[in-house]
């Protein structure tokens, strides 16, 4: 018992002392990248529309942790390991945290703080609605990330993140609504959802598919009996 458990810290040592603080770090980039540009640090520059710049890198980079978080479980079971799981709450956050900079630069800087001016955007602009929904939602996901929460929801809380799929799919549709002309870019978001959830209902039918024939096994042993 005490070799079993002198050894945890060893195993546990590498991932949360240097693997976890480096994909923090590195979902970090892009927002410091953002930052350093707008300060124009070290030649930086954010173009000539900076607003523009900013909404669309937040945006996509909301939509980019979203797709990371998704992918988590599949790597799980293409790689049979847990290691991937690690790091879904942190992506999760980071989608969130992501979203929020895209919105506020938007009520800030784009509609200059003014709240009547957003609320017309809103009813105007449907791919702002659809945005607005989705942060929305977002929104208890990442209240009830913690560990903490997972125990006192229960099996609601799995229900409740399933909305993950939601916001992702009103994440897509927002970009697809927004862009005017070429939708090459929102076309790879709205395949790599696909592709995403076409594998969660794949795996979902396989396991239901699995389970009739042990259910029929367990009725005519039954019957036998």
């Amino acid at each position: 018992m005490n070799k079993t458990a002198d050894r945890r810290p060893a195993q546990r040592w590498p991932l949360h002392r240097i693997v976890k603080p480096l994909v923090f770090a590195a979902c970090l980039l892009p927002a410091l990248h953002l930052t350093a540009a707008a300060f124009g640090f070290a030649g930086l520059s954010l173009g000539t529309d900076p607003v523009a710049t900013l909404l669309h890198t937040c945006g996509r980079w909301t939509l980019n942790f979203l797709m990371i978080t998704l992918a988590m479980t599949p790597l799980r079971d293409l790689t049979h390991s847990l290691f991937w799981l690690r790091f879904r709450r942190m992506f999760g956050l980071f989608a969130f945290f992501y979203v929020l900079l895209h919105f506020t630069v938007f009520v800030l800087l784009d509609q200059a703080g003014k709240l009547g001016a957003l609320s017309h955007e809103i009813v105007k602009r449907p791919y702002i609605t659809l945005g607005m929904l989705g942060l929305l939602l977002l929104i208890p996901l990442a209240l009830t990330s913690t560990a903490k929460a997972q125990r006192r929801l229960g099996r609601r809380w799995t229900r409740l993140h399933r909305l993950i799929y939601v916001v992702a799919l009103l994440g897509v549709w927002h970009f697809w609504w927004q862009v005017k002309k070429d939708i090459r870019e929102p076309l790879l978001y709205a395949c790599g959802l696909a592709l995403l959830l076409g594998y969660r209902i794949w795996k979902q039918r396989n396991a239901a598919a699995a389970v009739k024939p042990a259910n029929a096994a367990g009725f005519a042993g039954s019957d036998a009996a």
